[in-house]
């Protein structure tokens, strides 16, 4: 292994042999950037971890690799990561080789999409499909090491984590009034049943989608969620073991369901698609449109209900435009969230974090106390503080 000016040329060279015993000639601008590569490959043959500039392979390539090993994904996952791969990463990276995908090769990558307009949680999901493309390759032995694993999980500058938004009751968690409000407006029938229900269990609305009459206990006064429809329709299991789970729900809402099944279209699926006057017996099983709930029910029962936002602009004659409170129906799961952590005293059922995580499906109780540990009471510890305070004095 050495380095030395190329004869006839400003250009430094370093030259060495790989591990497989092949030889390798790289040239540089500066003999400083040459004995800096001479040191990287040497630590990296002493590991066993060195792969050749020429070996490497480009980011687009890695890509196809990547999503031919996503194949057992669902469908709706594996479009989301081919979107991140096509509209983003190929087009500004895709012809970079993965050997010089370092750290500040990663942050100047996303403070570029940053630039080119992308929201932060948009930018937030490149990243993670850019390292899950690097995790791949670096198993197959393709890159030596994960650079944006090597960034840690927060690419954003260190202050910003600071001054994270809280959830709040009214701004982003409807009040109770509110929900009784947007369900008393909807249409009677499956408009307002569902809404109810997403209101009493806290069921994501792919698990409302694709909810059957099977999952319901209505003797033990129980739902076994163990069922979700994709963006596409179609029914699978959760995505985590821990999304299967058993929520109790009250006698009313157990009588509301009873009654809704006797007029329910499908013996299949609680909340199907309406059926359509063709080939009706065809249709009554399909799968809500996620869309079409909030379009059709959410947002009219929230206009009829007088919950609404200003939004700054005036109609033809001259008088405001307002819009719906709530954009999506995951108001409704931060509702019965707030609603499970509320003591009894507020009306509430008091629950303890473990059994909130457990009913909320969550993967971990990290992440339920980093969304709703605000709302949990803190407990006043001024008659303790006074005791201790007394032995010191």
């Amino acid at each position: 292994m050495s380095v030395r000016k190329r004869l006839g040329t400003d250009k430094w060279c370093h030259d060495y042999f790989d591990g497989n015993g092949k030889r390798h000639q790289m040239l540089y601008r500066t003999q400083k950037e040459a004995k800096e590569a001479e040191a990287k490959v040497r630590m990296e043959l002493k590991g066993n971890i060195h792969v050749a500039d020429p070996n490497s392979i480009t980011v687009k390539e890695a890509g196809a690799s990547w999503l031919k090993a996503c194949d057992k994904l669902e469908r709706s996952t594996r479009d989301q990561y081919k979107g991140h791969l096509e509209n983003h990463i190929y087009p500004n990276i895709g012809k970079t080789k993965l050997s010089k995908i370092g750290v500040p090769f990663v942050y100047a990558f996303l403070d570029k999409l940053r630039e080119q307009g992308l929201s932060e949680p948009m930018v937030r999901a490149v990243r993670v499909s850019l390292g899950a493309l690097l995790s791949s390759a670096q198993k197959q032995g393709l890159v030596v090491f994960n650079a944006v694993k090597e960034m840690g999980r927060d690419s954003k500058p260190k202050g910003d984590g600071r001054h994270k938004k809280r959830l709040k009751v009214g701004v982003d968690i409807p009040t109770t009034e509110e929900v009784k409000l947007i369900i008393d407006a909807a249409k009677e029938g499956r408009a307002r049943i569902f809404l109810r229900t997403a209101a009493l269990t806290g069921m994501r609305a792919s698990e409302l989608r694709g909810l059957a009459w099977d999952a319901i206990d209505f003797k033990k006064g129980q739902i076994e969620v163990s069922q979700r429809a994709d963006a596409y329709g179609e029914l699978g299991s959760p995505k985590s073991s821990s999304g299967i789970r058993t929520l109790p729900i009250g006698e009313k809402l157990i009588a509301e369901l009873r009654e809704w099944k006797l007029a329910c279209t499908s013996r299949k699926l609680v909340f199907p698609s309406l059926p359509r006057e063709v080939d009706s017996a065809l249709q009554r099983d399909n799968v809500m449109n996620h869309a079409n709930i909030i379009k059709d029910w959410l947002h009219p029962a929230q206009v009829s209900a007088g919950v609404t936002v200003n939004t700054g602009r005036l109609d033809d004659d001259g008088n405001p435009i307002v819009a719906p409170k709530y954009p999506g129906l995951h108001a409704l799961r931060h509702y019965y969230a707030s609603y499970c952590i509320n003591s009894k005293e507020d009306k509430g059922l008091g629950l303890a974090p473990k059994t909130v995580q457990e009913r909320l499906g969550h993967s971990s109780i990290v992440m339920t106390l980093d969304v709703y540990g605000h709302l949990f009471p803190k407990g006043d510890a001024s008659v303790e503080l006074a005791a201790a305070e007394a032995t010191l004095y």
